[in-house]
């Protein structure tokens, strides 16, 4: 019966990979670690297991024994999921993640580290993101210039690339059929960035 090292082993002369790419893919600093845990004279920590699926192009499940045989040529593995609040329309005075602002759950990959999900709507942001699309949103009060962020205006929110150089900010659209954005002096009191934009989902 085949153990971990062994599959570990096969998956990577499947890929023609050698050892020494092997370990500089994980991150180790000479082949030795790769050899010895393919020949089963060095443990995998529980951590490393995904590092290894990712690498070889395989899953954990098929490295640990639970499941078929390894994906085929071209395909990827289906990434860890994690599931994080879908937010409807912004409520007039309540925090973006506030209950009354959540909708339900959405199930995005873990690897976005996305904190909520909102509906875009609209085609401000076409052809990049389209009305309808689901725009998934780490929580963070800043962002670096150009960057496309979640920005909420008084108690209504949108999406738009940002560039802010201290005094004054500007939200543009990637549509040109919309004009930019401008907020200086006091009216940036009111606009206030509440995540940047890290991964997008869209219907077939």
């Amino acid at each position: 019966m085949s153990t971990i090292y062994d599959r570990i082993k096969a998956r990577r002369l499947e890929l023609g990979l050698t050892v020494e790419e092997l370990a500089q893919q994980l991150g180790y600093k000479d082949k030795s670690s790769i050899s010895k845990i393919e020949n089963g004279k060095a443990d995998i920590p529980q951590a490393k297991v995904e590092l290894f699926a990712r690498a070889l192009r395989t899953t954990t499940a098929y490295l640990m024994g639970v499941d078929g045989p390894a994906l085929p040529p071209g395909c990827e593995p289906m990434p860890l999921m994690c599931q994080v609040p879908l937010v409807g329309r912004i409520a007039c005075g309540m925090p973006i993640l506030a209950e009354q602002n959540i909708e339900g759950m959405i199930s995005v990959p873990e690897g976005w580290r996305a904190d909520f999900v909102l509906t875009c709507r609209g085609d401000s942001m076409a052809p990049l993101i389209m009305d309808g699309d689901l725009v998934a949103v780490r929580s963070q009060p800043e962002v670096e210039n150009g960057e496309i962020a979640v920005v909420r205006i008084d108690d209504e929110a949108t999406l738009k690339k940002v560039n802010f150089d201290g005094t004054t900010m500007v939200l543009q659209p990637l549509n040109p059929a919309y004009p930019l954005m401008t907020y200086t002096g006091a009216a940036l009191a009111d606009v206030h960035i509440e995540g940047k934009a890290v991964g997008l989902c869209r219907g077939l």
